[in-house]
């Protein structure tokens, strides 16, 4: 382990030594891959020069417990610096663990309405403002690429396309069915009802992952639509492909222009077979592979938001977050925290005894 960690330090202080360099700050494509390294491995490297702080002081203090003035106090802060060392080399073991090749990957995320009528339609709008309000808040860039909505302000089914940093590694948990329990306003005699809404969340597949024959797709054009169905443009600007072997069908008209939304929806669907591709793959795995948390599986309840009691639970970990307008306007971290670090706790554990550092 240690081993490990002196060589992700060098490797650390080649790169800064790297991007310092004027021959590589003028190559722009190069100056970017070494920047974007070495950000990887800074939490890292600075966790580490913490632990070998840590380290000295413990030094420091041991020799201190041999002065008789000293003693007690020494003992005392050798306790808490042991204290100190120990949560340390946890945090280390779990950086060590190597993130998903899929993490930094741009996100699809599809929200239907599901089990509710048009509470559930409300509810899935709901989701898709907290869902920008969490990008907006995380520096993460949100497009709407398709969206069927209601009279009341309801949602039937939303189409966004999330990009930026480590989006997939974020916005993966979401994956599964969210529940509401709240007074619906169309309810006028006060009864609290649930209703579940779907999401699912892919990472956006490259070009070269995936070959999609011509042969096999329909294109149909139409007018996109606002509210009721009503045409808000009067050109053919819609797009809806139809992958035919695998009858997947995806509909883009957030754009004006025939050819984005045509662009745009073959994105999504690439990345629709794709993630059905390793789907496919992921259950042929042995079970004792299967992690012991649910990650987000579409027929999996993952979350309940309990209106009238003002607190969201997370059924995986049986997490409970107060204050459901803070959740609704985006603050997800408690939960998407929380995730990450059980996540990255359970695959440390499947590589014990074989990989472990």
């Amino acid at each position: 382990m240690f081993d490990r960690l002196e060589a992700v330090t060098e490797r650390y202080r080649e790169l800064s030594e790297a991007i310092a360099q004027p021959e590589v700050i003028q190559d722009f494509p190069r100056y970017q891959t070494f920047l974007k390294e070495r950000s990887a491995l800074e939490p890292l490297v600075l966790k580490y020069e913490n632990y070998r702080q840590v380290e000295k002081h413990i030094a420091e203090a041991r020799e201190l417990t041999l002065d008789p003035d000293f003693a007690a106090e020494a003992e005392s802060e050798l306790a808490a610096l042991s204290d100190e060392r120990r949560l340390l080399l946890d945090e280390l073991k779990l950086l060590l663990v190597p993130p998903d090749p899929l993490d930094d990957r741009n996100v699809i995320m599809e929200i239907r309405a599901g089990v509710g009528g048009e509470e559930a339609a409300l509810f899935a709008g709901d989701l898709l403002r907290m869902y920008l309000k969490y990008a907006d808040r995380n520096q993460l860039q949100a497009s709407i690429l398709s969206l069927s909505d209601t009279d009341l302000g309801g949602v039937n089914e939303a189409l966004l396309l999330i990009s930026g940093s480590e989006a997939f590694a974020r916005m993966k948990f979401e994956s599964g069915v969210h529940c509401v329990k709240r007074v619906p306003v169309t309810e006028s005699g006060g009864r609290i009802h649930t209703s579940t809404v779907t999401v699912a969340v892919f990472p956006e597949a490259e070009e070269v992952e995936l070959t999609i024959d011509p042969a096999d797709l329909r294109i149909d054009v139409f007018h996109a639509s606002g509210h009721g169905g009503q045409g808000v443009n009067t050109t053919d600007s819609a797009v809806r492909i139809t992958h035919i072997p695998s009858g997947t069908v995806v509909t883009c008209q957030d754009e004006r222009s025939q050819l984005e939304n045509k662009s745009k929806a073959l994105r999504v669907l690439r990345s629709r077979l794709l993630d059905r591709m390793r789907e496919e793959q992921e259950s042929a795995l042995a079970e004792d592979r299967k992690n012991q948390i649910r990650w987000g599986e579409r027929s999996d309840r993952i979350r309940t938001y309990y209106f009238n009691h003002d607190y969201v639970v997370d059924h995986r970990l049986n997490l409970t977050v107060n204050r459901t307008a803070n959740v609704m306007n985006g603050d997800l971290a408690p939960f998407i925290d929380a995730l990450r670090l059980a996540e990255k706790t359970e695959r440390m554990n499947l590589r014990t005894g074989s990989d472990h550092p």
